[in-house]
């Protein structure tokens, strides 16, 4: 789910990266904090649609970041949907995909280094307590950096299976694992060797 960043020039791409993340952060906890009803989270998903036009980013943008989320949302809304009640699962899933539509606009708007130095200011003070903000940051740096590499491994294991006429299913996941974990066995040699470990 976590996009690369898209240069632009609009005003959510011109705004700082740590008034962004301050701005998005209140609108995250709005949105769950507010107790929606079936209109006003069906505004709220346009609106955050709305903010996606405001970025001044294409169409296909916000549809294949809807796409991404088809998975979640019938996992979700069926659940609630057969569980609670057809209302319930429209809010809840309204205000989920408004949240992670919410986190890819501002993944896609803010370089990630500029949304790691605002992370790591905010780390700062907190070295009184034994925090060190350095490795935390580093450490979430590496997760994010990660996140697309495992999806390419996981492209590369399906294209070898289609390929060889195989589906292995569910046991695809024996190779992914055995590449994560090599991948990052070679992430942890190169920090040592910089001794940043």
């Amino acid at each position: 789910m976590i996009q690369m960043y898209r240069p632009g020039t609009s005003i959510v791409h011109r705004m700082p990266a740590g008034a962004k993340l301050a701005i998005f952060a209140a609108l995250g906890i709005g949105l769950s904090a507010y107790p929606h009803g079936a209109w006003s989270v069906g505004v709220t998903v346009s609106g955050v649609c709305a903010l996606f036009a405001l970025a001044r980013l294409p169409l296909r943008v916000l549809a294949a970041e809807a796409w991404r989320l088809r998975w979640l949302v019938l996992a979700l809304g069926a659940a609630l949907w057969i569980f609670v009640s057809p209302l319930a699962a429209w809010v809840s899933t309204a205000r989920v995909i408004s949240l992670v539509l919410l986190a890819s606009l501002l993944t896609i708007t803010t370089r990630m280094g500029d949304l790691l130095d605002v992370l790591h200011r905010m780390l700062l003070p907190l070295r009184r307590l034994g925090v060190d903000a350095d490795a935390v940051s580093m450490a979430i740096s590496l997760t994010i950096t990660m996140i697309p590499v495992v999806a390419s491994f996981a492209h590369e294991i399906r294209d070898a299976q289609r390929a060889r006429g195989v589906r292995l299913g569910i046991r695809g996941v024996v190779p992914l694992l055995v590449r994560t974990l090599r991948h990052a066995d070679d992430v942890g040699d190169a920090l040592a060797a910089r001794g940043l470990v």
